[in-house]
């Protein structure tokens, strides 16, 4: 049977003009494109050529001019403020009107770049909006970011204006965010001439005359600003990739690719329509809330929600599920380290419980793998699709997913399902060979990528072609390993550098985790190769158990080398865990891997500018002292 995904499929491939050309006509031009593809400058892609248009206009104005002004356009939930506010089209709009006025009297026009460093905050999203609508660059930095990196970003993107606010808040914590602000200007060799502040009642920020603003103070006496025609393939925004040194990697979005791609998905994909509560549980600093906090959800004219909180601690593991049942929220993406943590906190769900769930439909992860026992806890106790989508910053929006919109396939457990429309996904050898169906290789996608997509780096058009182009050439390079089986369901088993070599065999640390993840007391792990003198590397695995388990660690220990010999093997060679408290990881919820393996092997490593918490390294420390490694140092 051909479903409705199978015919969008082959459709986007074989026929992207027209594809993609049908899903411009749902949006607003000024002016239509002269081309839907423009392919004269491979491998730089560009769509919608001679288009103009603007990202603000299509998200806010848009609604107001087409009768929805009244529609909730976005909810700020805050329990660390224990703040509810809600804001219409109408009144979004003439927030984004008046901030883009502000931002207008300090001389910002169109391309230049404001960089924005906010907590999770109404106003994140004004400056972001604002931006657009002059057709200024944004780059958002995800707040509390440190200062020596924020520096580095500052020099990178050149900033007009900085907005900022006084400071954000983790759980119970108030972190001032105006001295890391001040110090990174202090570093950085590129000076703004303004930084415009939020003032939050938490904690004043010291102003320094002349060069900082009071966001309240420059959006009062301004005068609202109209949306400024941009063309399409004009840059919406740069957002750095973490963990990066040296000069970072700004991955650039374009208006019109952008627009079009993110409106389609959010149909498509998650299945919503105008008018639904949609709810992205993530951050601004981050991709994931570019494309759906913000810009999606606002193109499809859904409501979004702002939610300035964590999934546990704020108060509790029911978190999620009073924001799902206050709001009446159909869909919601996070993370699947936020369910591990929920997991963690409450194995039996017994929070659920209590809360009215009944609209909600489903439920979708991307960041990391979602290994089976979370899908399956999840699936158990919401009774609802868990779907697992998986895409980059680079990407913008899902490489691969199951498109819920178009066809709801079986989900099969540690698979995103299938490439989604417009990607066209690959495996193939070292030497760009196609690979066997099931057999393991480098994830690919055929050039050019669809709309939505990064069309190149900040300024840096080698660096692009390096990091993305050249490896496999005709290909974009995910820097991912998987396999795709006889069904077309794809595998993203881990990074390419996350295959290990042991005795001459290529393996999987994610096919190990995925063992690991289904005993009953593991609520999170994390396995990775380390050097071994006879084996070249061997697997060590770390596990974080779920609250209230009492028995023996060593127990427990034996029971998952076993599963792992039971179900991968001996080749595996997997004989080495430990227990710890928690695992280090990015403050957007990805392990960091690669620096607890540097630990290991007793390499240098520095404590990477986005981690959650550093205190967590000295724990891995010790944690590895006790099996043997990174003693070195001792």
């Amino acid at each position: 049977m051909t479903t409705p995904y199978d015919t969008a499929y082959q459709k986007s491939l074989q026929d992207p003009d027209s594809f993609w050309g049908a899903a411009a006509e749902e949006c607003h031009w000024y002016k239509k494109w002269d081309k839907v593809l423009d392919d004269s400058n491979k491998p730089f892609y560009r769509w919608f050529a001679g288009g103009e248009m603007n990202t603000c206009y299509n998200a806010v104005d848009y609604h107001t001019d087409n009768g929805r002004g009244e529609q909730t356009a976005i909810i700020y939930d805050s329990p660390v403020t224990d703040t509810v506010k809600k804001y219409t089209y109408n009144h979004l709009r003439d927030e984004v009107a008046r901030f883009a006025g502000a931002l207008a009297a300090q001389g910002v026009v169109k391309g230049d770049r404001v960089l924005i460093y906010m907590p999770m905050i109404p106003e994140a999203a004004f400056a972001m909006l604002a931006c657009a609508r002059l057709g200024a660059v944004h780059s958002v930095v995800f707040g509390g970011f440190a200062a020596k990196e924020l520096a580095v970003r500052i020099n990178d993107a050149k900033p007009k204006v900085i907005v900022s606010a006084s400071c954000g808040i983790e759980v119970a914590r108030v972190i001032a965010y105006k001295p890391l602000l001040d110090e990174a200007i202090n570093i950085a060799d590129f000076k703004p001439d303004h930084c415009i502040i939020k003032q939050r009642p938490m904690e004043a920020a010291a102003m320094q005359d002349g060069r900082d603003l009071d966001w309240d103070a420059v959006t009062a006496a301004a005068q609202p600003h109209d949306c400024v025609p941009v063309a399409a393939t004009d840059p919406l925004y740069i957002l750095y990739t973490s963990g990066t040194t040296g000069v970072p990697k700004g991955v650039v979005r374009d208006n019109g690719g952008h627009l079009v791609a993110l409106k389609w998905t959010m149909g498509n994909i998650y299945n919503v329509n105008t008018g639904d509560v949609y709810w992205a549980a993530s951050d601004v600093g981050w991709v994931v809330g570019h494309s759906y906090i913000v810009y999606a959800p606002l193109f499809k004219g859904c409501t979004t929600i702002i939610f300035e909180g964590k999934p546990v601690g704020t108060p509790d593991a029911g978190a999620f599920w009073r924001v799902i049942a206050d709001h009446k929220v159909k869909v919601m993406f996070t993370a699947p380290t936020a369910f591990r943590a929920i997991k963690r906190e409450d194995p039996q769900a017994e929070l659920i419980q209590d809360y009215d769930l009944s609209e909600f439909k489903a439920l979708f992860l991307a960041g990391e793998r979602t290994d089976p026992d979370t899908l399956k806890w999840a699936e158990n106790n919401l009774k609802i699709p868990v779907i697992d989508h998986w895409w980059q910053t680079e990407t913008g929006w899902a490489i691969a997913a199951n498109c819920l919109g178009l066809h709801h396939y079986p989900v099969k457990e540690g698979s995103p399902t299938k490439a989604a429309p417009g990607w066209n996904l690959q495996v193939v050898d070292e030497n760009t060979n196609p690979v066997k169906a099931g057999e393991i290789g480098a994830l690919v996608v055929k050039l050019p990528l669809p709309p939505g997509s990064l069309p190149s780096l900040w300024n840096n058009d080698q660096g692009f072609l390096a990091a993305y182009m050249e490896e496999f050439p005709g290909y974009y390079k995910t820097a991912d390993a998987g396999f795709i089986d006889e069904d077309g369901y794809v595998f993203v088993m881990s990074r390419t550098d996350d295959i290990i070599n042991t005795a001459g065999h290529r393996l999987s640390t994610g096919a190990m985790e995925e063992v690991l993840a289904d005993h009953p007391d593991v609520a999170e792990c994390a396995v990775l190769g380390v050097d071994d003198q006879l084996k070249g590397q061997v697997p060590i695995g770390f596990l974080v158990l779920n609250a209230g388990v009492e028995r023996e660690t060593a127990d427990i220990i034996k029971e998952v080398i076993q599963m792992v010999r039971d179900r991968i093997g001996p080749v595996a060679s997997f004989k080495t865990a430990t227990v710890v408290k928690r695992l280090p990881k990015t403050r957007s919820g990805k392990i960091l891997r690669g620096t607890i393996q540097k630990i290991a092997d007793n390499k240098p490593y520095k404590a990477p500018a986005t981690i959650d918490d550093p205190v967590i390294l000295d724990e891995m420390e010790e944690a590895l002292n006790q099996i043997g490694y990174a003693k070195s140092k001792k």
